[in-house]
């Protein structure tokens, strides 16, 4: 396998708020509120709402 050994500690989703805060410095509602106009890009796994790492750092890839 091709991946580096610290890509397997680091999470693979995070929670909206979490999301939020590390990549736009947005607060809880604030993070929520962006996930719902589509400003964060999400998935629903049962009832939780998370957020891809890698769909959002390629978003962020594509605003620059």
């Amino acid at each position: 396998m091709d991946e580096h050994p610290q890509d397997q500690s680091r999470p693979k989703t995070l929670t909206v708020p979490k999301a939020g805060e590390i990549y736009y410095g947005l607060g809880r509602n604030a993070s929520y509120e962006a996930a719902k106009r589509g400003d964060i890009p999400t998935i629903r796994v049962g009832r939780l709402l998370r957020v891809p790492v890698a769909a959002m750092e390629k978003r962020l890839e594509q605003a620059a």
